[in-house]
């Protein structure tokens, strides 16, 4: 596949495929990076689409961006990002995993994508920071009080992130969005996909037994025949 490497201002990217008027903004979750996309691109490029994917704070070429990831400097950015793209390509459509999702739900003009792809997508971010919270033993007013908490399993509360949280809820999301979930994900409540998904009209695909992380080779032969099947019936 042709590819080329580009900066969006300050964001490392990289576009695969030949020229088209079609392009897809692949963003990723975290510990993740731009050239995780080229096996989706490896799918879109057959469909006569681009792929352009990059580096959010923090990773990436970004790893030295201590503390960048955070809605409050990726939703600006991807907003940016989106406006370079609607530039050079008259149909964008999105595939975003895990928290890159609700990075996208927050930061994207749904109005703006002809299609979207979902793959282990964080629909409601207030939930799985109360989940975190309790697993920790910390509550709402330790938190306060504290403001910053780091747990024993790796991830760091923070009142400011949750109050974000509460204070941009997902009210509205208009693209064609099909989502694929692992029905064994210990992340992310089945409940809460589900709730989105009736609230915006999704098509839901679960992989039983598949986790948060499709890492498997089974699970990323069902992760690509998914993605295929998306952009045939797209």
């Amino acid at each position: 596949m042709k590819t080329q490497r580009i900066h969006i201002i300050q964001t490392p990217a990289i576009i695969w495929g030949a020229p088209s008027e079609k392009v897809y903004l692949y963003i990723h979750g975290q510990g993740g990076y731009k050239e995780e996309a080229e096996a989706f691109a490896g799918i879109a490029c057959r469909h006569s689409c681009q792929v352009l994917g990059i580096d959010l704070p923090g990773h990436g070429e970004r790893k030295t961006e201590a503390g960048s990831f955070v809605p409050w400097n990726v939703v600006p950015e991807l907003l940016s990002v989106m406006n370079y793209i609607r530039l050079h390509w008259p149909h964008v459509s999105l595939c975003a995993n895990s928290i890159g999702a609700w990075f996208s739900l927050l930061g994207l003009e749904s109005r703006w994508l002809e299609e979207c792809l979902m793959v282990s997508p964080v629909p409601d971010m207030e939930r799985l920071i109360l989940n975190m919270m309790a697993q920790a033993d910390v509550s709402e007013e330790r938190l306060k009080r504290e403001q910053v908490i780091r747990t024993s399993f790796g991830q760091t509360l923070s009142w400011e992130y949750l109050t974000y949280t509460r204070t941009h809820p997902v009210t509205r999301w208009e693209a064609p969005t099909y989502i694929l979930y692992g029905g064994a994900d210990n992340l992310i409540e089945r409940s809460a996909v589900d709730r989105f998904t009736r609230q915006f009209n999704c098509s839901l695909t679960v992989l039983e037994h598949g986790g948060h992380w499709f890492h498997t080779e089974e699970q990323l032969d069902f992760l690509y025949h998914w993605m295929e099947t998306c952009l045939q019936n797209g």
